[in-house]
């Protein structure tokens, strides 16, 4: 599993755990809002930020302030090597949160059904008619209904996310992509923001 980059402790990204938070290199969209672009690649030019090894090792030795691992990206659930790193987050007693776009939906149920997971976060780009725009090539859009129907039907923590980006999403379209939400799943809209000019 390649690591892009490494954030060891955040207050913000896992709710109510201070946690250490993995990004992984590469993914399979290509949202025009996307503010980790850099991580498109399945290869990065740049050396790998971690190692699993020296991630399982700062939180076995931060296990006192440290209650989880997020894991994001990227879209970790394209690696092969995700499920036997979470083991390892797993045995050492944190908890761990998934963030992904929810374009792998067996990947998922993967997950869930070796209680790998204990909290996951699923954007939702758009509505289905228009998540090739948003994500800028062609997805799977019975592959995200899946993900929706198996995160919000497993006995997980989760919510669902999308960034309101106004050039490509309008108020209905943002009404009518939240009727994708399960009554029992928490939704949250966030507005985007540019990134700060170098």
């Amino acid at each position: 599993m390649l690591i892009a980059g490494f954030q060891p402790f955040s207050l913000s990204d896992y709710p109510g755990k201070p946690a250490a938070i993995v990004f992984t290199q590469g993914c399979n969209y290509r949202c025009p809002f996307c503010h980790n672009r850099s991580l498109w690649p399945p290869n990065a030019s740049y050396p790998p930020a971690a190692t699993c090894a020296g991630v399982l090792k700062h939180l076995a030795a931060r296990k006192d302030l440290l209650a989880g691992l997020v894991i994001s990206g990227g879209e970790p659930t394209l690696h092969v090597g995700l499920p036997h790193f979470l083991a390892d987050v797993k045995e050492m007693g944190m908890a761990v949160k998934l963030d992904t776009n929810g374009s792998r939906p067996d990947v998922i149920a993967d997950l869930l059904r070796q209680s790998l997971v204990d909290y996951i976060a699923m954007d939702i780009k758009a509505p289905l008619d228009k998540y090739d725009m948003l994500c800028g090539l062609p997805v799977d859009t019975d592959a995200i209904r899946q993900s929706i129907n198996i995160i919000a039907s497993g006995n997980v923590s989760h919510h669902f996310r999308t960034t309101y980006y106004r050039s490509l999403l309008s108020q209905d379209d943002l009404s009518e992509l939240k009727q994708l939400v399960p009554p029992q799943s928490a939704h949250l809209t966030q507005g985007y923001r540019h990134p700060p000019v170098e």
